[in-house]
């Protein structure tokens, strides 16, 4: 587990406001490299063309690369390499349907992120992931 560097540089002790909740704080940072994961799945969701893509698979639950094309208006070759690096941060999964790939969130998180970005009007699908 990789933590936190909490030393002080200077040599004088630190002041705190309120040590309880500075306490809580460290606390909550947990695992340095669960914020680092994370913080590297942010930076490839903060492209606007993977953001639409994930957005859109949100919405058709699975999808496909030519399909996905004809909604983001991107190449299937722009699609696919998004897809690969959204793939390789674990933010979606892909399975084939015969000679189709489709594509999915990878998980109730991604779901939920997505969901907190572009929520569902209501009556309209995606309002779960299927597995």
């Amino acid at each position: 587990m990789r933590e936190w560097d909490h030393r002080v540089v200077s040599t004088e002790p630190q002041r705190l406001i309120d040590p309880d909740r500075v306490a809580a704080a460290v606390a909550g940072l947990g695992d340095r490299a669960v914020i680092d994961e994370w913080a590297e799945r942010f930076a490839v969701v903060g492209d606007p063309s993977r953001l639409a893509l994930l957005v859109s698979i949100h919405y058709a639950r699975e999808i496909s690369v030519t399909d996905l094309a004809a909604v983001t208006g991107m190449t299937d070759t722009a699609v696919s390499q998004a897809l690969r690096l959204l793939r390789a941060h674990g933010l979606v999964t892909a399975h084939r349907d015969g000679r189709v790939v489709r594509y999915r969130l990878a998980d109730a998180t991604v779901h939920e992120l997505i969901h907190r970005v572009r929520p569902h009007p209501p009556g309209a699908a995606g309002d779960a992931v299927e597995r």
